[in-house]
């Protein structure tokens, strides 16, 4: 299938000639909302920042959207939002209520040099639609290069697979940079500990689990548990970063290689009611 790539300057002329194809998943750019790039199936929504929203926040965290399972929302709540700016962090079945601020947010990537993460210098700048069907929809978005740490230049190309019927969405991260031989990237999730947070680290070293309230209630109060992963098969290590901040798994790289792994998450008003149901579902994924 021919690869449609597209910069982000184009992609505020596309309009409603982007509209995904109905089915159990989709994704597009939501040039009428700040660039963002949004995907979903049945089960789980997300966004990613794009261009005009830097600065606020200028973030490569995954904004997790929590829904009922069922229908597609993600175009609704757009068109919402066009009245309402706020309309998706009220309640319509589902919302927008996990904090993500400059982070990883429900599941991004960066460098994690010296115990730090070092997050890209800009939102993504352009993508390109290289799947998408009813069964499957495949992009890919593009950081451009930043300089991670003096002397050490990074980009970062991240391909997302969204699937219908699961909780997760399979990533490949592959990043090129020069001025080391090696760079530890760390996937991993925003942990938001006033907000009770559960942890399951699930006696392993290549997955990090977390069952918390909602952390975004600046809107409308939520009484809702949200439960959040990722899972990262041959990692080297998983736990809770050095600041608390967050969850994470890491494995270490040359240029050009390209880190695996899954992230995803659910709401407890939907069929994933306890924090048991929810490391359960990570344990078997």
């Amino acid at each position: 299938m021919k690869k449609i790539i597209i910069p982000i300057l184009a992609i505020l002329t596309l309009g409603a000639c982007n509209q995904a194809p109905k089915g159990e998943v989709m994704a597009r750019a939501v040039p009428e909302r700040a660039d963002d790039f949004v995907f979903e199936n049945d089960l789980v929504a997300g966004r990613f920042y794009g261009k005009a929203l830097e600065g606020n926040p200028t973030s490569p965290g995954i904004d997790i959207w929590v829904k009922l399972p069922g229908k597609l929302v993600a175009d609704e709540w757009y068109k919402g939002a066009m009245e309402d700016p706020d309309f998706y962090h009220h309640d319509h079945g589902g919302k927008d209520c996990y904090k993500v601020a400059v982070s990883l947010g429900g599941g991004a990537s960066a460098p994690l040099i010296c115990d730090t993460l070092r997050y890209p210098a800009t939102n993504y700048r352009s993508y390109e639609i290289l799947e998408q069907g009813p069964g499957k929809v495949v992009f890919v978005l593009h950081y451009p290069e930043w300089e991670a740490v003096p002397g050490t230049t990074v980009a970062l190309d991240k391909k997302v697979c969204v699937k219908p019927g699961t909780y997760f969405c399979d990533v490949e991260d592959t990043y090129t940079f020069s001025g080391a031989e090696t760079l530890t990237i760390a996937a991993g999730i925003n942990r938001h500990p006033a907000q009770e947070t559960i942890e399951n680290e699930l006696c392993g070293t290549d997955r990090y689990a977390i069952w918390e309230r909602a952390s975004d209630q600046s809107i409308e109060p939520e009484s809702g548990m949200l439960g959040v992963a990722v899972v990262m098969k041959g990692a080297h290590w998983a736990g809770a970063s050095t600041d608390g901040v967050h969850g994470l798994c890491t494995k270490q790289i040359r240029s050009g290689e390209t880190v695996r792994y899954s992230f995803g998450s659910c709401w407890s008003k939907g069929n994933i009611k306890s924090c048991e149901a929810w490391f359960e579902t990570v344990k078997k994924q």
